[in-house]
């Protein structure tokens, strides 16, 4: 049976975001951000990261530096006894490498995660603090919820527009999975 999985964006959503984050020093979760990812892990969902890393198309820094980031991320959440399932990212940027199918809301991310963990995109989830991160919802079948942290008072009214969930914060779109899951 597949899995069901949250996919959450990262700068923002799960953590700070300072604008091209990508010095581990300044990873910053979010209020609730770690017991949010820790409820979706007991309720059985995979929690999987997708970012576009559009820093790194610009040459402001490395895949190693994204990389050093998530470790730090990672640490973090392990320290509330939270986990993230996989981590996927887009290095592009169209104005410095051209088009790419990976940059949300483009679903390669997405579909790179369904071939490796076998996730059911009509039972899982999409959160993120912007359009490109819950759109990709609609092309694949899924859920989206918005979340104010970040960018999202920016995008609010659109999404409401589109018939999109928003809420506060990471718990809050937690709290709301599960329950919508128990249904």
């Amino acid at each position: 049976m597949a899995s069901r999985a949250v996919f959450l964006d990262r700068d923002g959503t799960i953590v700070e975001d300072p604008g091209y984050l990508h010095e581990p020093d300044k990873v910053r979760l979010l209020p609730g951000a770690a017991q949010a990812i820790k409820h979706l892990n007991e309720a059985g969902f995979l929690v999987i990261t997708t970012s576009n890393q559009s820093g790194i198309a610009r040459g402001l820094y490395r895949v190693t530096d994204y990389e050093a980031v998530q470790r730090q991320l990672g640490a973090l959440l392990a320290a509330h006894g939270a986990r993230l399932d996989g981590a996927y990212f887009c290095p592009h940027h169209p104005r410095f490498t051209g088009l790419c199918e990976c940059r949300k809301p483009g679903v390669k991310q997405f579909q790179d995660a369904q071939a490796a963990l076998d996730i059911d995109f009509e039972e899982s989830w999409w959160v993120g603090d912007r359009l490109s991160d819950i759109q990709p919802a609609r092309a694949l079948g899924g859920n989206a919820i918005l979340v104010m942290t970040g960018q999202g008072d920016l995008h609010q009214g659109q999404a409401r527009a589109m018939g999109v969930m928003v809420v506060a914060d990471l718990g809050e779109a937690a709290r709301q999975i599960v329950r919508l899951k128990s249904e």
